[in-house]
């Protein structure tokens, strides 16, 4: 750049280095920045040297940290100097201080394309460089065709050609328009057949934006890659350049590999065979050696052959020779390599049956978990959930039980449920799971979340058999003198309902269990207090013949917290006071829990969803997934309005209410009190008020561009007080109780259509006049648009908002074009969170006069109810 001769800024970045403090630096920088403002109003006396230093001291400046406001028009004129010294510095300075958004970017736009289309290759290089660091969506408009030419030119020189490729590919990333996909697909296989790897490169790179996005239209580049493949792994004519530490190009086979992931499965058994045999040679040559930076760059090469090997769900054999290589570097010291060795083997065993493979390597995996590196504790510990089956179920859920005493505190509460996940999913029989889960509840009490005991009681509620060893276990667990309160909430609950089972066992006669759980009452929390007095009430009631002292010590118990400054508290101990005095009549009001309605696993369901955060089946569909997922998900960080309502359906725009059948008994109420919902009845039921409509619009904040204000919606009354201790009907439809209860609430009520809050067509008419509004809103969500068209291309956002407490599930969205229009949008999530938006864009073009309209085919679940709407987005003009 021939700094060296500008005395004036070398002086400059002197000073600068040696000012002692910050301030001393900006006092120098704002006498500098004072004095170039000073000459570059006076710009007829600046000379060609004296402009081009000034524009690289507020390069400099600007490197600093310093906002520069001035001397952008200076700087660009630099472009447009005849003189390569001038030319250099505008680009490069305009480079580093504008973004691709700067207005002034489009005064460059024609000397930009002047210097592209010249015949000056150096030039040419220069104005490439800059629109494939800065080029916006103006720039592709007007330059990506020029750039294609000379991409596609065989006259130019390989390095205008390269930059000319990922000139494309920023014009490509920032407006796909610019590539017509009628021609491309025979213009990229023609690139492939490039020798020179330096435009080969760059090619590749910008082959895997293009078959990231429509991978079908580029099946012919297939052969092509295979191809090039076979070239690099025989070493065949790769320069010297290209060969690093002996790998030749490891960068261009690693995009190859990337490329053919996003095509399906290949069919053609010789194009097979011949990536298979690449591949082969990959896994044999590739080992661990001392020189890190060619296990770098040789590692880099396997993975992705893996991850390929997997996309194509290659043969047994294959699989098997990347599991044993994958054991090697499981067992090697080196943290990296180890780590890298875990992650590619759970990913080996979520795609092919190799479980048996990988069980070889059981005892290195589980001597991972003690390694001081906490990425590799955590990804060893993926690696055993994963593998875990019937067959080593035991050794696995042991060992995570050993390890749980010394693991880190940020990995324990990870570690307990998926313990407990394996313990429920593969446990041999279910005192098996009563000791394991007991086990860990006691173990690591604080990581331990509520569904995990819920699970438990459901579990020996429902099995007649598990019932009186589970109260066993929990007796001996609650005389411990420390027991953790998730212990005493799951111990109090079997010992109230299932003690009277060993009424005959030494030490577990009715007065030594009433003793056991009056001694832990004082030293917990009031929701454990509440467990507990209902276990009192139900010791004492199991006490067959009464005993008098027992009697006197459980109303002495109830007298003590009637008083109780928690509302809870004090309505169980007086209305348990009362009941006591019944005698024989209180066995038929605190009757034994009814058996849960069968019905998926809390648990279970959170496997579900950690198989889905876990790596893909299909390298291909994660990568699908990262490019087409632009879906932005924004969560509203307001505090939920009211409580955690138990039960939340309503039938908003319904006349009439269909009737919702509770079963909710008396033992399940007091075990989770919500006191500023529930009310205990003198039998110990709570009546559950079902409060599930939405309030008002709560998306104000999100969609505040829109200015979309919601009407409040109508209040819904809940089940009636007498349904309350009705028996669980026959209806499977069963509701999604709260986290924080085990209240079961059956529905056997038919689902109907939510009705929206007003005509979908006027909303239709007032979109037709402006760019952004209401498309459609009902009581739980409200869709927005928000719309920019220029000519006969436009770009939407589509707002999809959650007004409900709940998420909602099962939510399919997408646009239904008539011929004449072509629409192209983001995946809509299945899941919106409560009181979150969903922002999803769509981009439009209309290549034909028509007055067919596009339609949004929207649905989603609320509470297990299905609700489908359509509505017109935009009309031909």
């Amino acid at each position: 750049m021939a700094l060296s001769g500008m005395r004036g800024l070398s002086v400059f970045i002197s000073d600068v280095r040696n000012c002692q403090n910050k301030e001393q630096e900006r006092v120098r920088v704002d006498k500098e920045l004072a004095n170039i403002r000073t000459r570059f109003k006076n710009e007829r006396g600046l000379s060609v040297y004296e402009k081009k230093k000034y524009v690289w001291k507020i390069l400099y400046i600007y490197m600093l940290g310093y906002d520069v406001d001035f001397g952008h028009m200076e700087t660009m004129a630099l472009i447009s100097a005849p003189k390569y010294a001038e030319k250099q510095v505008g680009y490069i300075v305009t480079s580093c201080l504008l973004n691709e958004n700067h207005n002034f970017l489009q005064l460059v736009i024609n000397t930009v394309r002047n210097d592209i289309v010249g015949r000056n290759e150096t030039f040419r290089c220069l104005a490439l460089t800059m629109v494939g660091n800065i080029g916006g969506r103006e720039f592709s408009e007007s330059l990506a065709p020029d750039v294609q030419k000379l991409l596609m030119s065989s006259s130019c020189r390989p390095i205008v050609r390269k930059k000319a490729a990922l000139c494309m590919l920023r014009l490509y990333r920032k407006n796909p328009d610019v590539v017509n996909t009628d021609g491309w697909p025979e213009c990229m296989a023609h690139l492939l057949n490039e020798r020179d790897l330096g435009v080969l490169i760059a090619v590749m790179s910008l082959l895997v934006a293009l078959v990231a996005n429509t991978p079908e239209a580029y099946w012919n580049c297939v052969p092509k890659c295979v191809q090039i493949l076979e070239r690099l792994t025989r070493g065949q004519d790769v320069p010297q350049d290209y060969t690093y530490y002996g790998i030749p190009s490891p960068w261009l086979q690693v995009k190859t590999m990337r490329v053919l992931q996003y095509f399906p499965s290949i069919e053609d058994p010789s194009i097979r065979k011949s990536l298979l045999n690449v591949l082969q040679t990959i896994l044999l040559r590739t080992d661990v050696v001392k020189n890190i930076n060619k296990n770098n760059a040789s590692h880099a090469v396997l993975f992705e052959a893996l991850s390929l090997v997997m996309h194509l769900d290659a043969e047994k054999d294959l699989m098997s020779q990347c599991i044993v290589l994958l054991g090697k570097f499981v067992c090697v010291r080196e943290p990296n390599i180890r780590y890298l060795g875990l992650e590619n083997m759970t990913r080996m065993l979520l795609v092919a049956d190799v479980v048996d493979t990988i069980r070889k390597y059981q005892a290195q995996i589980i001597a991972s978990l003690k390694d001081p590196d906490n990425s590799i504790r955590r990804r060893s510990l993926d690696l055993l959930y994963a593998m875990c089956d019937v067959s080593n179920a035991k050794n696995i859920v042991e060992e995570l039980l050993q390890y749980l005493t010394t693991a880190d505190f940020g990995i324990r509460e990870e570690l307990a449920l998926k313990a407990a996940i394996l313990s429920e999913k593969f446990a041999p029989d279910l005192s098996w799971y009563v000791d394991a889960v007991l086990r860990l509840i006691d173990k690591a009490g604080d990581f331990v979340s509520d569904d995990i005991w819920y699970r438990v009681v459901q579990v020996v509620t429902n099995n007649d058999d598990l019932q009186a060893y589970a109260a066993e276990k929990a007796r001996n667990y609650l005389d411990k003198p420390a027991v953790h309160e998730t212990m005493v909430k799951v111990s109090g609950y079997l010992l109230g309902e299932y003690s009277h089972l060993l009424a005959r066992r030494p030490g577990c006669s009715s007065k030594e269990i009433f003793h056991i759980i009056k001694e832990k009452i004082s030293a917990v929390t009031t929701v454990t207090k509440a467990i507990l007095l209902s276990a009192c009430v139900k010791v004492l009631m199991h006490c067959q013949p009464p005993n008098q002292e027992l009697f006197e010590q459980a109303t002495a118990t109830f007298r003590r917290y009637e008083n109780s400054v928690d509302a809870e508290v004090q309505q169980r101990a007086v209305e348990f006071l009362a009941l006591s005095r019944n005698g024989l009549a209180m066995v038929d009001i605190m009757a034994e829990m009814p058996k849960f309605p069968e019905r998926q696993s809390a648990l279970l369901k959170k496997a579900v969803d950690t198989d889905g955060d876990a790596p893909e089946v299909s390298a291909t569909k994660l990568r699908l997934q990262q490019q087409n997922s632009m879906a932005l998900v924004v969560a509203d960080r307001r505090p939920p309005n009211g409580d955690l309502h138990l039960l939340s359906v309503t039938e908003a725009g319904a006349s009439n209410q269909y009737p919702k059948h509770a079963a909710v008994a008396e033992s399940q109420a007091s075990e989770v009190p919500h006191s500023s919902q529930s009310q205990v009845h003198s039998n110990g039921a709570t009546q559950q008020h079902a409060s599930g409509t939405p309030h008002g619009d709560l998306l104000g904040d999100l969609i505040g561009t829109l200015a979309i204000d919601a009407p409040p919606a109508e209040p819904t009354t809940g089940p009636s007080d007498s349904q309350a201790l009705e028996a669980p009907p026959k209806s499977p439809a069963i509701s999604a109780a709260s986290a924080d209860s085990l209240a079961l609430v059956v529905l056997d009520a038919a689902p109907t259509q939510v009705q929206p809050l007003k005509s979908v067509s006027e909303w239709f008419r007032e979109l037709s006049v402006k760019d952004s509004g209401v498309l459609y809103e009902d009581p739980y969500v409200q869709i927005g648009l928000k719309a920019e068209w220029r000519n006969a291309q436009g770009r939407m956002v589509l707002f999809f908002g959650n007004k409900f407490t709940a998420p909602l599930r099962n939510v399919r969205g997408s646009v239904l074009s008539p011929p004449h229009i072509r629409t192209r949008s983001a995946v809509v999530p299945e899941t919106i969170p409560p009181r979150a938006q969903v922002q999803v864009p769509v981009d439009v073009a209309c290549i034909g006069a028509s007055r067919e309209t596009a339609v949004l085919d929207f649905s989603y679940n609320v509470e297990y109810t299905p609700v489908c709407t359509h509505s017109s987005i935009f009309e031909d003009a």
